[in-house]
């Protein structure tokens, strides 16, 4: 199963590269976070990529709000989508797949206005991902975490102490996360990579540099029938300050 995220920063400003590339690598599952539109502002977008089910969970004032596409040709039936309780700004969607999986498409605070709201939220995924594993069933969680896991995750020159995003405690949150059977793909299969970035400043040049955060991630349950065989960041799509991160989950 090929998983796709990304943080398009505004569907409708990124709404003709989304179908492009969408359509390029046809991925089976297709995470988006920070679409930052209405409901009304989406009804033309919801006719978009027909040969997906999509849920677009956008908020009435066009801020935050995340997507979710599964692709028919691979999932027959329409799933069921929903939300957790701990839901807020439109921040998460998930879909019911067969034989037990559940995807999620999650966009974790920034912080910046709210930290203890971030702290929040990283805590009750926790609880989240371990409900599902103690229902039976297996998890693939993908989106904008907003953390970068260690200073690897950090270009050098951007590590600074007490930044939000590199802070001990919302790493220690992320960390009881993956504690829970999850596994970071990309980090599992490139263990001492410091160059793998997702998210750039937007200025100077910084994507030309590579000089990033990695916040952006795909996690799998572990000892669940899954087992991840790849995954890359697309630096060349789009004009997102943020690229999409594939992987292959067999």
């Amino acid at each position: 199963m090929k998983v796709a995220t990304w943080n398009v920063n505004g569907i409708r400003a990124r709404e003709a590269q989304f179908v492009e590339w969408v359509r390029r690598d046809a991925p089976d599952v297709v995470c988006l976070q920070e679409i930052k539109a209405t409901p009304e502002q989406l009804g033309e977008t919801l006719t978009m990529l027909p040969e997906y089910w999509s849920y677009w969970h956008g908020g009435p004032k066009g801020y935050s709000g995340v997507s979710l596409h599964v692709r028919k040709e691979r999932f027959p039936a329409r799933p069921e989508f929903g939300h957790p309780e701990f839901d807020f700004e439109c921040r998460v969607v998930h879909a019911r797949l067969p034989a037990g999986l559940v995807v999620a498409s999650v966009y974790v605070p920034n912080g910046g206005k709210d930290y203890l709201a971030k702290l929040r939220f990283l805590d009750a995924m926790r609880g989240y991902v371990d409900g599902i594993h103690a229902a039976g069933g297996k998890l693939i969680l993908s989106g904008d975490l907003n953390v970068a896991r260690s200073d690897l995750d950090v270009h050098p020159k951007e590590r600074k102490a007490g930044a939000i995003g590199q802070r001990p405690d919302e790493r220690e949150l992320f960390e009881r996360m993956l504690s829970c059977d999850l596994q970071d793909v990309a980090r599992a299969l490139d263990p001492d990579n410091g160059e793998i970035f997702t998210w750039w400043p937007p200025w100077r040049g910084m994507r030309q540099k590579n000089q990033g955060w990695r916040i952006d991630y795909v996690l799998v349950s572990q000892g669940r029938g899954m087992k991840a065989t790849g995954c890359k960041v697309l630096a060349d799509v789009g004009t997102s300050d943020h690229a999409p991160v594939v992987a292959m989950v067999e």
